[in-house]
């Protein structure tokens, strides 16, 4: 059987959770130092200091990270993995520690794209967010999704997590309805996130990207392969690595169709390098796989042999 290494996607994780990584790991220091020379600025300083979840220092305080965490967990777990994933924003770090493209542009990128995401969502589709909710069966999605086009309100889907849990995107002055009818029918509605991803409807935002921001990069094919979060897909070249990024804005994450993926091609073990509440999380990782979270915290404690690696 083989392992991967799975980045998860961004959520919320404050200066305190992450800041101690950071500053007293020495693989994290390396590569703080490094952002901080491509930024010009210090990572650690400006995430301190600045507010927001998924303000830009956030961001790329996350890529460095997650990147960190897989290269500790080389040398600490003896992680030797056969492939890799990474889901929404993990794409990036996936990229990154494969190797297609270098760590310093990746940060680069990171940041340039935080910039500009906020940017195009401040002067376009400004009314729209992502919604995520759990126990909800796919048949009551649809329902749900029906009822919004009845009542002419623009919709779609921006992550499939598992069975009963999915992101829609829709307008902000829906989202009270949307909870409400989800209440109805037993459904939990966890968080609202701004800007919403992952729709065809970003088709601008993707073509401005690519024009601006992806002119230049030189992507190489990955050292191990990846697997693509959009429908599990096994990329082993350069072309579709860079395809990987740009389509994160305009296709639909689909966490079950990786899993199946990773299973088809033997994985049975995977190591989850990041802070996470979700993708390591959720019954269809859990029923596939070993699941080792490698986090801040157990990077933090004192050295352990490899089988005290932390499973959920």
């Amino acid at each position: 059987m083989a392992g991967a290494v799975v980045f998860p996607g961004m959520g919320p994780a404050d200066f305190t959770e992450v800041g101690r990584f950071m500053v007293g790991n020495a693989v994290a220091r390396r590569l703080v130092a490094q952002a901080d020379e491509v930024l010009g600025y210090s990572l650690v300083d400006r995430f301190r200091e600045t507010e927001g979840d998924y303000s830009e220092y956030a961001q790329v305080a996350f890529l460095v990270n997650s990147v960190a965490l897989a290269h500790w967990a080389q040398d600490a777990l003896g992680l030797r993995p056969q492939y890799c994933t990474g889901a929404s924003f993990g794409a990036k770090s996936a990229v990154a520690y494969s190797g297609a493209l270098s760590f310093a542009d990746t940060v680069l990128l990171t940041a340039r794209l935080a910039r500009h995401m906020e940017d195009f969502f401040s002067r376009e589709l400004t009314d729209l967010v992502t919604h995520s909710f759990v126990r909800t069966p796919r048949e009551l999605l649809d329902e749900v999704r029906a009822e919004l086009d009845a009542r002419g309100e623009w919709n779609d889907v921006s992550c499939y997590v598992d069975e009963d849990f999915y992101m829609l995107s829709l307008p902000e002055s829906s989202v009270d309805w949307l909870q409400q009818r989800l209440r109805s029918a037993g459904g939990l509605s966890l968080y609202t996130m701004r800007p919403p991803m992952h729709c065809a409807a970003f088709a601008p935002l993707r073509a401005e990207v690519e024009r601006d921001l992806f002119t230049g990069l030189e992507f190489a094919d990955p050292e191990l392969p990846v697997i693509a979060d959009q429908d599990g897909t096994v990329i082993r070249g350069a072309e579709g690595m860079r395809t990987l990024l740009l389509d994160g804005f305009t296709r639909a994450l689909c966490w079950p169709e990786v899993v199946a993926s990773l299973r088809e091609q033997g994985v049975d073990t995977v190591h989850v390098c990041g802070v996470d509440s979700l993708f390591g999380r959720v019954k269809v990782t859990r029923n596939a796989f070993t699941v080792v979270a490698v986090d801040p915290r157990l990077a933090m404690r004192p050295r352990r042999p490899v089988l005290a690696a932390r499973a959920v």
